[in-house]
């Protein structure tokens, strides 16, 4: 018989390397990322989404989100050593190490890949595979450390989840999803160099030249107003395009307001609070956002 000491031992061992390996899928931008796709499914369905499609879908999109961000962890790792924000992660804290992360990555993809081919349609799983490729390798590997711009290039990966939800459903790109991916595109400068100001030292340490580095505080303070300025316009194309009616144009409105009013008073601000502040609710106003499309849908829908 094992000896009963061991076992404890051994469960808490394979407990933390669970949890080592979901941190590596960074479930919060997952869950967001499969939430948007699942959005762009529920607006491509007059009715009810098709269950194969909606289960597979969000299955399929879920796990090559979760593979991306791990060969993110990978290819992100020295980096990650450095940066106070990141140090703590599984690979810098020798949790796991390469060749696990490595393993796991291609097995979600490869699964990913499977699941969306064979269970949802061909498209969706081409279009999720260049997404996977876009943040992973083109971003992550390129972009991030090649130029200031790598987080307005690098958008259209994070801003595709909509469409790949749509295209799930309907098996082919459709202009009405197209505002959808235009709100994520222009919603992720700011809400990424909101952290980036909060986090310049850790960024300029690491060698990456996010613009808070490269162009000062001062500069992108004011660029996350002019973003902030053309999210508030492509969040009306939805209700101008006859996507959403009144329901969403009410909820959409205050919440607007509310994120002008965050990036005018960082650009006053001197301090880093006001960024994470900022950053923080940038979360919250794209899940209200999507939610209120939602809601407006339906409710039109049965009205």
């Amino acid at each position: 018989m094992a000896s009963t000491p061991d076992n404890p031992a051994t469960a808490a061992l394979l407990l933390g390397q669970w949890r080592d390996f979901l941190e590596l899928t960074k479930p919060k931008v997952s869950l967001l990322i499969v939430f948007t796709a699942v959005v762009g499914m529920l607006l491509a369905s007059p009715g009810m989404v098709p269950l194969q499609a909606l289960l597979l879908g969000t299955l399929g999109i879920g796990m090559a989100s979760g593979s991306a961000a791990a060969f993110n962890h990978i290819l992100d790792r020295r980096i990650d050593q450095q940066m106070s924000r990141t140090r703590g992660r599984p690979l810098p804290t020798g949790h796991l190490d390469e060749s696990q992360a490595l393993a796991f990555a291609c097995l979600l993809a490869l699964a990913s890949m499977l699941v969306l081919w064979f269970g949802v349609n061909p498209l969706t799983a081409a279009l999720t595979f260049a997404s996977l490729i876009g943040y992973a390798l083109v971003y992550t590997r390129w972009l991030k450390r090649a130029t200031p711009q790598n987080i307005v290039i690098g958008g259209a990966a994070g801003a595709a989840p909509p469409i790949l939800g749509w295209v799930a459903v309907t098996g082919h790109i459709d202009p009405h999803a197209l505002p959808l991916f235009l709100i994520i595109f222009t919603w992720t400068p700011p809400h990424f160099w909101a952290l980036a100001i909060a986090r310049r030292d850790d960024y300029a340490k690491a060698g990456i030249p996010m613009l808070p580095v490269t162009h000062g505080v001062e500069y992108t303070r004011l660029q996350i107003v002019l973003y902030t300025i053309l999210l508030v316009l492509c969040t009306l194309l939805p209700f101008l395009a006859g996507l959403s009616g009144l329901l969403y144009l009410l909820a959409v409105i205050p919440l607007n307001a509310r994120f002008l009013y965050y990036a005018i008073e960082l650009r006053r601000s001197r301090s880093t609070v006001m960024a994470m502040r900022t950053f923080r609710f940038s979360i919250k106003y794209l899940m209200l956002l999507f939610a209120a499309l939602i809601l407006d849908h339906y409710f039109m829908v049965h009205i």
